[in-house]
């Protein structure tokens, strides 16, 4: 059963990260390494669950 999608905060995925920072997350977006992001109109980032759950499976290395 897949999960329902949702968009999360940034403090979920951090919390999802194991604890990431703030500024460690911010500047991966600046280096385009970050999750896909959706910008509110109050200019709050929000992170679709399928699409950081993408971003964590192309991260994968391989043994």
């Amino acid at each position: 059963m897949s999960r329902k999608d949702e968009l999360l905060t940034v403090p979920q995925v951090l919390s999802e990260l194991g604890g990431v920072s703030r500024r460690t997350f911010y500047r991966w977006r600046e280096l385009g390494r970050a999750p896909v992001c959706v910008q509110l109109p109050n200019l709050e980032l929000r992170v679709w669950r399928s699409d950081f759950m993408a971003w964590l499976d192309s991260r994968r290395e391989a043994a």
